[in-house]
């Protein structure tokens, strides 16, 4: 009696987790089921993912690394158990952590090809919430070119203010908070964050401040409420008539306003101080030497500048972001080292004073966001849908997971435009707690 032997792997279509595991290095460490009712890794593992479509392979396959994995994520395709959308954190941890993948061999990605078919390698509109790529932008301006900034900026921020309200909290801010303690709440913060960069920047009542890329206004009214004049600039309309009414509800608008207008266009100078928090993302490393010389000649001799931005950990790394940010949450954007920033504000012949890292802080700060949305998920979905939200909750924890790694960082650098004989006209020690 002959037996017959099971065909080899190569010889055979492949089911989706049977190529989910040829491709991985190790033991998977979740649980993954597939449409096609395969399955692979433990089954009482706490996280899994689930592919509910053909769809969500094209996208997976079409795209390889984490631009594939969102499109599928947020187009529904691809589902994660154990997590809520609004905060993926604990997934991402997990996967960052012990999912890993090996190249395979040209005879094995022979095999996994022929196993997929032809049809779902074909590439696909992705979902809606995903931008041009960087090569169709030029149709909307060289890259930081106003009118391209003016549309990511669209893109990003004008979702919808009320979105923003449900997420980041009352105190509408968009940037890292400064926590005293990991017990303090997320508005407790923010508002510290406020204090520290009014502090830093010395500001008195009726001094001038110019705050760029304001967001919601958020620095201009704090400054404003103790008696300092602010003009805060932002290229997103949605934000400036947002910022303009809660000034005017404040009973603030003798001494602050919001314009909506790119920082370029500001014609005032002369200005005791200017706050730059979490623009310099959006400017691009190659214009940093126009940026930081256009905010020097807006500053009195005397004045100080305080840059807030994310950064690389090191010099080295490539700018541009990768394939999920760039596509879903920051076109354009770029990163540095704090070591950049600082010679780039050197360069221009500010003196630095001060910088300090908050990486830590923003992780938390990231924490309570997608505590936010976790806490209004139908509301935020009702709001912009659930593919945006799935976007945000996937942004979120993912950025929150970076600054932990310290993939990312976040610095604060303090610089002063210097007299003619360099008076700094600051006190020999550090003045804010």
């Amino acid at each position: 009696m002959t037996t017959l032997k099971a065909p080899r792997t190569q010889d055979r279509k492949l089911t989706i987790a049977e190529i989910l595991e040829t491709l991985s290095d190790g033991m998977l460490p979740l649980r993954f089921t597939a449409y096609d009712g395969s399955a692979a890794g433990p089954e009482d593992a706490p996280y899994g993912l689930h592919l509910k479509s053909t769809r969500g392979t094209t996208y997976l396959a079409t795209a390889p690394g984490d631009l594939g994995m969102a499109r599928a994520y947020v187009s529904g395709d691809l589902e994660a158990r154990g997590v809520h959308p609004g905060d993926p954190y604990e997934i991402l941890r997990v996967m960052g952590d012990e999912l890993h993948f090996r190249r395979p061999s040209a005879l094995t990605l022979a095999n996994i090809t022929r196993s997929l078919g032809w049809d779902l390698l074909r590439p696909i509109a992705p979902p809606p919430q995903e931008h041009l790529p960087r090569w169709r932008r030029v149709a909307e301006g060289l890259r930081h070119s106003k009118a391209r900034d003016a549309e990511v900026i669209h893109h990003h921020y004008d979702v919808s203010n009320t979105f923003y309200e449900y997420v980041l909290g009352p105190s509408m801010t968009y940037t890292c908070a400064c926590y005293e303690n990991a017990e303090q709440t997320l508005e407790e913060a923010q508002e510290n964050k406020y204090r520290l960069v009014f502090e830093k920047l010395g500001l008195q009542p009726g001094d001038r401040l110019l705050d760029i890329g304001c967001g919601w206004g958020s620095m201009v009214r704090y400054a404003a409420r103790r008696g300092v004049k602010v003009i805060g600039a932002t290229l997103s309309r949605e934000q400036a008539e947002w910022a303009q009414k809660a000034i005017a509800e404040e009973g603030l608008s003798d001494l602050a306003e919001v314009r909506f207008s790119d920082y370029r266009d500001v014609p005032e100078t002369g200005f005791d101080a200017i706050s730059s928090i979490g623009l310099t993302e959006h400017i691009g490393v190659g214009n940093y030497p126009a940026y930081f010389t256009l905010l020097k000649d807006k500053l009195r001799e005397g004045g100080r500048l305080l840059n807030h931005c994310i950064t690389r950990p090191d010099n080295r790394s490539q700018a541009r972001a990768g394939g999920f940010i760039d596509r879903y949450v920051f076109p354009d954007g770029e990163l540095t080292g704090s070591g950049r920033i600082i010679s780039e504000i050197q360069n221009v012949g500010l003196e630095v004073r001060h910088e300090e890292d908050l990486r830590e802080h923003y992780a938390l700060t990231l924490a309570g966001w997608c505590q936010n949305l976790v806490d209004n998920w139908d509301a935020c979905v009702a709001d912009v849908g659930e593919g945006t939200a799935r976007v945000w909750g996937l942004y979120m924890a993912g950025s929150r997971l970076g600054f932990e790694r310290n993939v990312v960082q976040l610095h604060q650098v303090l610089a002063v435009k210097l007299g003619p004989k360099g008076e700094a006209h600051v006190p020999l020690r550090p003045w804010w707690s």
